[in-house]
């Protein structure tokens, strides 16, 4: 096992004659769509659904293996240019379609017996919700040539920004100790045992961010114009209304998960100023020791003992995640290691043609690392529960993404708790635990504010690399409280995390609070229920990606729009703060 992941199942290189082949089909495919858009208004409705879904289908399969491989490729080498050229091309070539796209969308909207339309054909059938929604969508379409304009321009524009970020974070050198390293390296070093690299690691991270700060500041400023922009052209009422509306959830849930969670800050401070007392702070905790781990947990792993653990432990959940998670080794799924040009952090890319995912990951051998690793392939296992999805059914929304990987989390942390063998390991797991669920409770809060006072201020003016420091600081005092230092914060939190860079995706930053909550309470549903739990648990997972989120979580008798659900995962954790000031006591 050499760490890195192999691509051969998709194409063996840019001149594969598969990928010559397929990219030649996607363009004409393309073509074909656009010559048969004019058409539609003289076929019978059913006829011209049916025959656009399917080219549509056959588009997005093509595409998403082309494109796929090309994202991969760049993702592990923000060098290769080879890849980034061939995006681009793809991206045009994609592009060229966004006006019949519009178009088709503008005809499922005047359709006037929509219901009995679908009703007739077994393949609408299949794509109802989609069908309804780009309904209910369409009046914030624009008109085809408009929207193939904006794709065009989207290339050049918030997509070129993006990839700038990306380029600029990847190869930017830290200069660490008299040697050089890169950002994903030295980050990680925010786990290490030892508190002088802790902090020498931080101080060396935040240098090297002026070399790239003023640059990454006019691909966020770039990006969110562009944003506020699209949204006003299309009606919306804020880039929060449109990603709400694109992830099909309702703002009374999203104020349901915020008030809980701004109820139970304080309680997440607590354990933060405890953690701080304990590691000889007196002003709360300092940044770089956010990550300090506490206890003996200080096992190392190698990719070797990571897969065996996590068979270990998966195999008595359900053997589908126990295959599948043997298979995502034995097949190379995994890119594990940091290096020079990888982007840092993690994700799950799924391979849904192949019925395969693609993980990245910047692994060091902590358990940490290995929690990542469950994480990541909560992803793999909910593509696992929608590979019998239609082509374009296969998308699932934001705050639903999370769910399967924040539940693995639970599985893994109930696993490894029950089986600690002193208080000191204890210890170390449930403050591992409480450090990743600050992230996703205070971090999380503090760039959600942060991303909306950006949108605030970009209406009307630019923020430069200073401003944007400046708003990140703030965010970060309200969001962490006393729990933190004030002198010891990260105001470039904003140039490192690539969520903020997307024309499509605004605001993937509550998502994650969801979903880190939303697993908790089915994970809680799992306990009680053990077994009988688990096709319960698959039925919610497949049906994410065909129906609206407070629809989804209905399955398992849960209604999201109330804040007591929230609310009694949130109360979970403040009983984990209890017992980590227990332990830390003895």
């Amino acid at each position: 096992m050499n760490g890195q992941w192999s691509l051969d199942a998709l194409y063996l290189g840019f001149d594969d004659p598969k990928y010559l082949a397929d990219r030649e089909k996607l363009t004409a495919l393309c073509a074909e769509l656009n010559a048969f858009v004019p058409q539609m208004n003289s076929m019978s409705p059913t006829e011209a659904l049916h025959k656009a879904l399917t080219l549509q289908e056959e588009i997005s399969v093509t595409s998403s293996l082309l494109g796929g491989y090309a994202h991969l490729r760049s993702a592990t080498n923000a060098r290769d240019s080879e890849a980034v050229s061939h995006s681009g091309q793809l991206q045009a070539i994609s592009g060229s379609i966004a006006g019949a796209k519009a178009a088709i969308e503008a005809y499922i909207a005047s359709v006037e017996d929509l219901e009995s339309i679908i009703a007739s054909d077994p393949l609408l059938e299949e794509y109802r919700f989609r069908l309804e929604s780009i309904k209910n969508d369409s009046k914030y379409l624009l008109s085809a040539r408009e929207e193939e304009i904006m794709a065009r321009m989207d290339i050049s524009g918030g997509s070129a920004w993006s990839q700038q970020q990306g380029q600029l974070t990847s190869n930017v050198v830290v200069d660490y100790k008299g040697g050089k390293t890169n950002l994903s390296a030295i980050r990680n070093m925010a786990y290490e045992a030892d508190p002088e690299v802790r902090k020498s690691a931080y101080e060396a991270e935040l240098a090297c961010y002026p070399k790239v700060s003023d640059a990454v500041a006019f691909s966020l400023n770039s990006i969110k114009l562009q944003v506020i922009n699209a949204c006003q052209l299309r009606g919306y009422e804020s880039p929060l209304d449109q990603t709400l509306k694109q992830a099909r959830m309702k703002r009374e849930t999203l104020d349901a998960l915020m008030d809980a969670m701004n109820d139970y800050l304080p309680k997440f401070w607590e354990y933060l100023k405890v953690k701080a007392k304990a590691l000889g702070h007196k002003n709360g905790l300092p940044w770089y020791d956010l990550f300090a781990p506490m206890g003996s947990n200080s096992k190392r792993y190698t990719i070797e003992d990571a897969r065996d653990y996590l068979l270990n432990v998966f195999s008595s959940f359900d053997s589908q995640l126990h295959d599948m998670v043997a298979q995502a080794f034995a097949e190379n799924w995994i890119d594990f290691y940091p290096k020079d040009g990888k982007r840092g952090g993690a994700f799950c890319s799924g391979v849904q043609a192949l019925r395969q995912s693609r993980i990245l990951t910047n692994f060091d051998g902590s358990f940490s690392d290995v929690l990542t690793l469950a994480h990541e392939l909560g992803h793999a296992y909910h593509n696992v529960q929608i590979y019998d999805q239609r082509p374009l059914n296969k998308s699932y929304s934001m705050p639903v993404a999370e769910t399967a990987s924040n539940f693995n989390e639970c599985i893994v942390n109930g696993y490894a708790y029950k089986h600690a063998a002193s208080d000191d390991e204890r210890l170390a797991l449930v403050e591992s635990q409480l450090s990743d669920t600050t992230q996703i409770i205070c971090d999380i809060m503090s760039r959600y504010l942060f991303e909306t006072k950006v949108f605030e201020n970009r209406s009307s003016q630019f923020m430069g690399s200073d401003e944007l420091c400046q708003i990140m600081l703030q965010a970060q005092k309200t969001a962490y409280g006393d729990g933190l230092d004030h002198n010891v914060l990260h105001p470039y939190m904003w140039v490192c995390k690539s969520h903020y860079y997307s024309t499509g995706r605004s605001f993937y930053n509550y998502p994650y609070a969801f979903g880190g909550l939303f697993a908790r309470g089915l994970y809680a549903q799992y306990e009680e229920e053990g077994a009988a739990f688990v096709p319960k648990y698959k039925k919610l997972l497949n049906a994410t990606t065909v129906n609206s989120v407070e629809d989804t979580a209905k399955i398992a008798g849960i209604d999201l729009t109330d804040k007591a659900f929230w609310a009694k995962g949130l109360e979970s954790y403040a009983q984990l703060v209890e017992e980590f000031v227990k332990l830390v006591n003895l």
